[in-house]
């Protein structure tokens, strides 16, 4: 390990004197990527300095154990009572932040939610959905636009797929992908009882031209007039769009838009990313079956996560996490729950990197 952060340490310098050149500002692009590169490595270097630091002042107040001085020795002992306990998570912070970075952790992001089992009311839990995630990213000052969505009469969301940007958007949020599981008394229940239903959620990391090629002779483009609830003409143009990608059977349909090149466009960034996330998924697969990370079915068996309306609880089932806060939760406060699913799935990999 220390080899490795005396390598981060050399090549932080570096970028450090490249930084310092006054002709890097003329090219903006090299400036940026030097400066993102400075910054990620100064993570690593400020917890190294850290680490360092601890570590001299246990040797030293060691040392001051054998001083003649009583009161000096007790005053040794006193410090390395409070400094002793920092150094095995100052070791483990650096561990971490050594593991190997997630290439697609800086992206942006799209934001898919279906409605599942459970009808009306896995619709309306799929609006509230979508309304604590964009909660959510409005506490991270993140930048939310809805692409398309498919609404019912009854206000909820058969599905919505909006993009979400901002700083680390994917490395926080592409945990949530999975069924969502709701318990909960509905509106127009008499009896008081209470219902079960899913709703999937899809994370994907925002893909560019340059991370995915599309060739224009494996897509199909259809276009046909759009239509809202109930299969009304809401528009008199045909500029609803349906991109099909014939090598993967992949189909996108945006209609949100009433200008034709933009519902062309969206569909288009939708494709690409699913797209990325179908090769990432495969790539998974290949190393490791069991580590796959698709997104359920919408069945009520396949959960990642539990939302009981009657007790106020949301419970995370891949980390043994109960929160009785649920109304928090539902108003955007995912903070503890993100926290705690990045700490876990860090911890894995550690596990997995010492096997």
């Amino acid at each position: 390990m220390f080899g490795k952060l005396a390598e981060i340490e050399v090549k932080f310098k570096e970028l450090e004197q490249e930084l310092a050149q006054p002709d890097i500002f003329n090219d903006q692009e090299r400036y940026k990527k030097v400066s993102k590169a400075h910054a990620d490595l100064g993570v690593v270097v400020s917890a190294m300095n850290n680490y360092k630091q601890v570590a001299q002042e246990i040797q030293d107040n060691k040392e001051m154990l054998n001083d003649s001085d009583p009161d000096i020795q007790e005053m040794a002992k006193a410090e390395l009572a409070e400094l002793e306990p920092q150094l095995p998570a100052l070791e483990e912070k650096l561990k971490v932040l050594l593991l190997p970075k997630d290439p697609m952790d800086d992206k942006n992001i799209l934001l898919e939610i279906r409605a599942g089992t459970g009808g009306d009311e896995a619709a309306l839990f799929a609006a509230d959905l979508y309304r604590m995630y964009t909660r959510y990213a409005e506490v991270n000052k993140w930048t939310v636009e809805e692409i398309s969505s498919n609404t019912t009469g009854s206000g909820g969301l058969k599905e919505v797929i909006a993009s979400i940007s901002g700083d680390k958007v994917y490395s926080i949020l592409k945990y949530e992908s999975g069924t969502h599981r709701v318990q909960r008394v509905p509106a127009t229940e008499s009896q008081g009882r209470i219902h079960t239903s899913a709703v999937t959620v899809a994370i994907m990391a925002e893909a560019e031209e340059v991370d995915v090629h599309i060739r224009n002779e494996d897509i199909r483009v259809d276009v046909f007039r759009a239509s809202g609830p109930g299969g009304q003409s809401v528009n008199t143009t045909d500029s609803a769009i349906r991109i099909t990608h014939d090598p993967t059977g992949l189909v996108v349909i945006c209609q949100d838009e009433k200008s034709q090149h933009k519902n062309k466009a969206k569909a288009m960034k939708v494709l690409r990313s699913r797209l990325l996330q179908h090769e990432q998924e495969k790539a998974k697969a290949e190393e490791d079956a069991t580590r796959r990370s698709q997104v359920g079915s919408g069945d009520r068996s396949e959960r990642i996560r539990t939302y009981n309306y009657p007790q106020g609880r949301v419970s995370d089932h891949r980390i043994n996490l109960t929160l009785h806060k649920l109304p928090q939760i539902m108003e955007g406060d995912l903070t503890e729950l993100t926290e705690a699913l990045i700490n876990h799935f860090q911890s894995e990999a550690l596990k997995h990197q010492a096997d």
